[in-house]
């Protein structure tokens, strides 16, 4: 279990993180780019004190559009200029840090009528956005510190198969630990026998597609295990 310290720092951060992704919301408009919606994030992380990243000088990796399922490394990312337009899906992942202690937070907007919207009328958004949500409530109340790395990717990949989407990341992993050196990382990938309760925190997050869809979806949190071992997000 992570100390109360690290806990503290870590939920700092990842609530600074929060906040600009909720800022982001009334910001974007349809003639923004994933560069000026880059730009944006990182400007209100900078105005939160937190300037720094963990992620290959990637403090904000913005997909939209074309790009919407594209699964990219931080240190391959270039943001495009393709405009938002009047309907999209954009997804922004921060990796903000401050000294040991990181942030880790990705949202997927839905886009209508050029600006974004909660409650899209397009059924693929929907599903999209509610899968994820749903996802991510089951995995806090299925999983313990014995579920290893490995069984969490196949609990996941399963439900994702089940439910009719597709796992896009290019490592098809669904998250990895919260270290100090990014390439100490452990993934919940499959055959990973680490069980999740000998780390501290670790993300969980799902990149997915419908099966034959167009749009691409992220949802991405920090989690731990309390004195109860019980998980808690950030």
């Amino acid at each position: 279990m992570p100390s109360p310290l690290q806990i503290a720092k870590h939920r700092e951060i990842q609530t600074a993180a929060k906040t600009v992704l909720a800022r982001l919301t009334s910001m974007i408009t349809a003639e923004d780019s994933e560069q000026s919606i880059a730009d944006k994030a990182y400007a209100m992380l900078c105005e939160s004190g937190y300037a720094d990243t963990w992620y290959h000088q990637c403090p904000a990796l913005v997909l939209l559009g074309s790009r919407s399922c594209v699964s990219i490394s931080g240190s391959d990312y270039q943001p495009c200029k393709e405009a938002v337009g009047n309907a999209n899906l954009i997804t922004v992942d921060l990796s903000p840090s401050q000294q040991d202690y990181w942030g880790d937070c990705a949202r997927s907007f839905a886009v209508e009528n050029g600006r974004v919207t909660s409650t899209p009328q397009l059924l693929e958004f929907r599903n999209g956005l509610c899968f994820q949500q749903h996802l991510h409530a089951q995995m806090l109340e299925t999983v313990t510190p014995k579920t290893t790395f490995g069984q969490l990717f196949d609990w996941a990949n399963l439900r994702i198969r089940q439910n009719g989407f597709v796992n896009l990341d290019y490592r098809n992993n669904v998250g990895h630990s919260i270290v100090t050196d990014r390439d100490d990382r452990q993934y919940i990938h499959a055959d990973n026998k680490l069980e999740l309760g000998e780390i501290g925190l670790f993300s969980f997050e799902p990149f997915i597609r419908l099966k034959g869809g167009k749009w691409g979806f992220k949802h991405e949190g920090i989690f731990y295990f309390n004195e109860q071992g019980r998980l808690e997000e950030l």
